[in-house]
């Protein structure tokens, strides 16, 4: 049974991260876009291992995502019960009569290659028996064995992970984020400083069918955090890596998955290799919720202006015409350069005739539940939590105001009414964290008004 595909096969014959293992449910199916194909993302409890199929019954085309695991541990389809193995063999119709065997040919469901590796779950996009020739996008200083305690090198990789479903294309993701020298005015006040700006001269160090490395000798903060090396692992894979001396070193990995054209699931990882100790355990004591809250207004920084920017170069022409729409005047724009010129010579675009959809209004943009939250494990548990906490928070000052009245005038009823305040002011922190994990507020902190 063939994969459908429509773009370049340079897209199609490649490995894809799809969701980090720890958010997978293996009690249930869940539903992923990969390059438009609809696929069902279960736990074979019988093999040990998760499963990827196309997300349609062979029976009436209904997804198989919203149906659930049988007893037997086997995907069952919600319309009529058909069960399906880890082979994508069909092992039950409830409705057959006696003597009927499945048709070979009919009844399986297609199934795609997955692997496991580094925390996260790929799915190879083209057809499976092709997978084995294709290595999996995997940065290799992660599976470098940790240095021995007492070594003199700096210790285990920290690594601090989050996502996030965009609503633009996977290039225009791997384009921002390989142009370093946003960073200070974009992410002013919350990862960058406008103050550190300056030239940024890049150099191209290699180039090809698998992507390109670059290096940066300055680095960024003017010279201050040492010089940082760049690799783009084609089509979906990119990261930085900078060394600060006498501190840590530093990568920015991101992933992005072209999931249909205008939107994709960006993979964002920050390993830490600290020389002390210290920092890694304090990093540890976040919980993750909070991490994907601050990581969400780094995201949301240019996420608005990106959408609206990939749709003015698309009326201008697209990846091939980069170079007369845009003024590309300094060295700061070498990596952007490259990429396009990846583009143009070695892959083209994964959706090649398909136009990007309407621009999104900024509350749809802005979305943090339906793009994060309802996926993330910590995010969702947190949200529950949260409800909770509000709840009782409400029930505790009803309760203590009710004290303090019936209490009078006494120490007692004043301790109540100080309980109640403290009640309250939690509760609000909590209705702030559930808004949060909803939506995002659209004011970047590089537009807040400075003090003084």
């Amino acid at each position: 049974m063939d994969h459908p595909q429509q773009g370049s096969q340079a897209w199609f014959e490649r490995w894809y991260p799809v969701a980090y293992l720890q958010d997978l449910d293996p009690a249930q199916p869940s539903a992923f876009t990969l390059l438009e194909q609809d696929l069902v993302l279960w736990f074979d409890r019988k093999e040990g291992r998760w499963r990827a199929f196309a997300d349609v019954c062979p029976h009436r085309l209904v997804p198989l995502s919203q149906g659930r695991l049988n007893g037997a541990g086997e995907l069952e389809c919600p319309y009529h019960g058909w069960s399906f193995n880890g082979a994508g063999q069909c092992t039950a119709i409830p409705q057959a009569e006696p003597g009927l065997t499945p048709s070979a040919n009919r009844s399986p469901c297609l199934s795609y290659a997955t692997a496991e590796a580094q925390g996260l779950l790929f799915v190879f996009a083209g057809q499976a028996d092709q997978a084995a020739s294709q290595p999996l996008p995997l940065v290799p200083v992660l599976a470098e064995p940790a240095p021995a305690p007492g070594a003199g090198k700096p210790g285990r990789w920290t690594v601090q992970d989050t996502f996030r479903d965009l609503p633009m294309d996977a290039l225009t993701v791997l384009e921002n984020v390989l142009d370093p020298s946003h960073v200070p005015f974009t992410h002013h006040a919350s990862v960058g400083r406008r103050e550190t700006a300056g030239p940024v001269r890049l150099e191209l160090t290699s180039f090809g069918p698998e992507g390109f490395t670059g290096l940066w000798a300055e680095g960024p903060r003017r010279g201050k955090l040492g010089a940082q090396q760049t690799v783009f692992q084609a089509p979906c894979l990119m990261w930085h890596d900078l060394t600060a001396k006498g501190f840590a070193r530093i990568l920015t990995v991101v992933y992005a998955t072209p999931m249909r054209r205008g939107e994709c699931r960006l993979f964002a990882r920050f390993p830490f290799q600290f020389e002390s100790p210290l920092p890694g355990r304090l990093l540890k004591l976040r919980p993750q919720w909070l991490q994907h809250l601050a990581n969400h207004i780094v995201l949301e920084d240019d996420q608005i202006f990106l959408h609206w920017q990939e749709r003015v170069l698309e009326s201008r022409g697209g990846s091939a015409d980069l170079t007369r729409s845009c003024y590309l005047a300094t060295g700061a724009d070498l990596y952007v350069k490259t990429l396009h010129d990846w583009i143009n010579r070695f892959a083209g675009m994964p959706f090649p005739s398909q136009r990007l959809p309407q621009r999104l209004e900024r509350r749809l943009l802005l979305d943090r539940y339906n793009s994060h939250t309802r996926h993330c494990s910590s995010c969702r548990g947190a949200l529950k939590r949260l409800r909770w906490l509000q709840q009782g928070c409400g029930l505790a000052v009803l309760v203590a105001l009710g004290a303090a009245s019936w209490l009078g005038a006494s120490a007692a009823a004043a301790l109540c009414l100080v309980l109640s305040a403290l009640a309250t002011a939690l509760g609000l922190k909590a209705r702030a964290w559930i808004r949060a994990l909803h939506q995002g507020d659209g004011h970047p902190p590089r537009n807040r008004l400075a003090k003084g």
